[in-house]
């Protein structure tokens, strides 16, 4: 790309030193990221920054050495961070466990231990599934340290999910828990992973850790528990860490497409590692005296960059909980947030929302004046649930860094950055990409689009977090992600620049209807449904109408106070009807108790659109709570025939 063909105007930051930061960075990447990579340890340093010279699989920090674990623990041991704490742990029954950087590198090291005289080699894979309890960023971190490259999957998986990730891997060691604590239940993780390896020929040994004592079986020559193995090497274990060219394999993440199986995310180690390391250190700024709570699974994206290797790298302090938001009562965040003096808090707005519905009462309980930074991450946030966070959450006086990205880029792509220069932001906008990402707004053809006008998010610049591939499946990864116009990534997602070139996220582009001709984006739908005063959540579906092609049916919960009626209904009908058009009005407005919502709280939406069309659910095993489904079944079904009768 010519630097006669960057957009360099006022319109593209409105930052003076973030918008110079960023030309430098497109300009000349090989400098910049020269530059940047400083900032993490290296063996040996790379004999290139960047290798294009085969689109689209680029290489960043080719020759390069690295260990990511090494990066994480050892090179703090010589520094005042080594005893300080790395992570405080909550688990859902109030328990309590803190680790300093030099008892976590402990740890890992003798699980590191175990892992060699398990057998395990460089390249080998080791397949995850535990809770949120520290034994899971300590599985990864010594993996990572012997050069092995893991996939977790999260725990609310099913057995035929689980094998399916396993066998693709071809993992030779499972690492899974007897059980975990859900809601006040014991769930039973061992007898998932069993059926599952019962499936999977090329798993070898299965460490089992010891989270609810309850009685599991296990299969002598294969099966170890966690601390049992542990006890077994000596208490100060040593495990070099295992020198790894930056461009191998740290992990395999899979992440569902809109059809076929899981596509298997791969990423590298140096580029994944430095732009881990700098989107933490520009988006949020933590520092030593800093308590950050990311409060994704690790079974996710978010989980992987901000609960472990770019905190660890940063040398900060994480807090990582086990259960869930309201469980045993609606304020367990914020009880936590005060007890433990949480200072930057990144969370969802699915889970704000919740929070919304459950009134600000809660919140209003609790002494949250720790907190100096707030985030959001996993979906576009609605207008009217980043006023509510700013308003309830921040007092008016926190910025909120809305941080868009994927489980594809490694981490943040669009988000305001307080590392750099904080830009004045807009309620339900990610404002500005950053240094190295030039994103476009494009229509069909590839052309950008005027100010105003929606179309698909593209980058066409390579970055150092960026995915490597598929695994196993380069051609793939070629034809999903660069496809569509040569050497330029399509994220699948709908976007919109406005006059001052801050980009508004419209969610997925296979997350639109077209109704009678004309394109309408469902979080368009939900966010002009939240923003009405009696609305928590809402998720839109599309329904086939013989007229029209496709109609909206929205799906919502009620903010405290507000009781479903016929009045209400037509009442949101013509919210939207006045906010986004009379073409967006909804077919039926189904109100409803709660939303079917993951484990890690996203909306299924796919079990809505089977409700719709009277399909079969498939499977549930990742659904929070299967009464939410059958309560909106026949809160459907009625609706329907009160509208039929008329």
């Amino acid at each position: 790309m010519s630097e006669a063909s960057l957009p360099f105007n006022d319109k593209i930051l409105p930052g003076r030193i973030l918008k110079e930061e960023w030309e430098k960075s497109i300009k000349n990447p090989q400098e910049y990221w020269a530059e940047k990579a400083k900032a993490i340890d290296w063996f040996r340093t790379w004999d290139k920054v960047l290798d294009d010279s085969n689109p689209p699989f680029y290489k960043w920090f080719p020759g390069g050495v690295l260990n990511i674990c090494h990066n994480a623990l050892d090179r703090h041991l010589d520094t005042p961070r080594k005893n300080m704490l790395a992570y405080i742990w909550e688990g859902e029954n109030g328990e309590v466990r803190t680790y300093t950087y030099y008892q976590l590198y402990r740890e890992v090291n003798k699980l590191a231990k175990v892992f060699k005289n398990f057998g395990l080699k460089k390249g080998d894979r080791v397949a995850v599934y535990l809770p949120m309890i520290p034994e899971l960023p300590i599985t990864l971190l010594a993996t990572a340290r012997v050069g092995g490259v893991h996939t977790v999957v999260f725990s609310g998986f099913s057995a035929e999910a689980l094998a399916g990730r396993i066998n693709d891997s071809g993992a030779k060691i499972v690492v899974t828990a007897d059980g975990a604590y859900r809601r006040g239940k014991t769930v039973t993780l061992k007898d998932t992973a069993d059926r599952a390896v019962a499936a999977t020929p090329s798993v070898e040994k299965v460490i089992v850790v010891k989270r609810t004592g309850q009685t599991v079986p296990m299969k002598e020559g294969r099966d170890y528990y966690y601390h049992e193995a542990l006890a077994k090497v000596e208490p100060n274990a040593y495990v070099p860490p295992e020198p790894m060219e930056a461009t191998e394999p740290l992990f395999i993440l899979y992440t569902s497409g809109t059809t076929g199986k899981p596509k298997g995310v791969l990423h590298g180690i140096g580029g994944y590692l430095v732009w881990g390391y700098w989107t933490l250190k520009w988006g949020f700024d933590p520092n030593e005296k800093d308590i950050w709570w990311c409060t994704a699974d690790i079974g996710w994206i978010t989980g992987h960059t901000y609960n472990v290797y770019a905190p660890l790298a940063l040398g900060i302090t994480s807090f990582i909980f086990e259960g869930t938001p309201d469980y045993p009562a609606q304020d367990r965040w914020w009880e936590m947030i005060e007890r433990h003096g949480v200072t930057i808090l990144y969370t969802t707005p699915t889970a704000i929302r919740m929070f919304m519905k459950f009134g600000e009462e809660w919140v209003n309980k609790h002494d949250l004046s720790t907190l100096r930074l707030l985030g959001t991450v996993g979906e576009p946030i609605n207008p009217e649930a980043w006023k509510w966070y700013d308003r309830v959450m921040g007092k008016n006086k926190l910025s909120i860094i809305d941080t868009w990205w994927q489980t594809e880029t490694g981490g943040f792509m669009i988000a305001p950055l307080p590392g750099i220069e904080l830009v004045p932001l807009k309620p339900g906008s990610a404002t500005n990409p950053l240094p190295s990402i030039y994103a476009e707004v494009c229509d069909e053809k590839g052309q950008p689009t005027p100010t105003g006008v929606k179309g698909f998010l593209v980058v066409k610049t390579p970055w150092p977090g960026m995915l490597e591939t598929l695994w196993k499946d380069p051609e793939r990864y070629k034809q999903t992600y660069f496809g569509r116009w040569p050497n330029i990534y399509y994220t699948g997602d709908y976007a919109v620049r406005d006059p001052d070139g801050y980009f508004w996220l419209l969610g997925r582009a296979d997350e639109v209807l077209k109704v009678a001709g004309h394109r309408i984006g469902t979080v368009e739908l939900e966010s002009a449904l939240v923003s009405h005063p009696a609305v928590s959540e809402a998720a839109v579906m599309g329904k086939e109408d013989a007229i029209k092609g496709e109609v909206p049916v929205a799906f919502v919960t009620l903010r405290s106070g507000f009781s479903p009626s016929e009045e209400l209904r037509q009442q949101l009908v013509q919210h939207v009807r006045a906010t986004i058009g009379p073409i967006a009005t909804p077919d039926a407005i189904v109100i409803v108790n709660k939303l079917p919502k993951t484990r890690s709280g996203k909306i299924m939406r796919r079990l809505l659109k089977a409700v719709l069309a009277g399909a079969a659910l498939g499977d549930v095993s990742t659904l929070e709570d299967e009464a939410s489904v059958e309560d909106i079944k026949a809160t459907y079904d009625e609706l329907k025939r009160q509208l039929e009768k008329k």
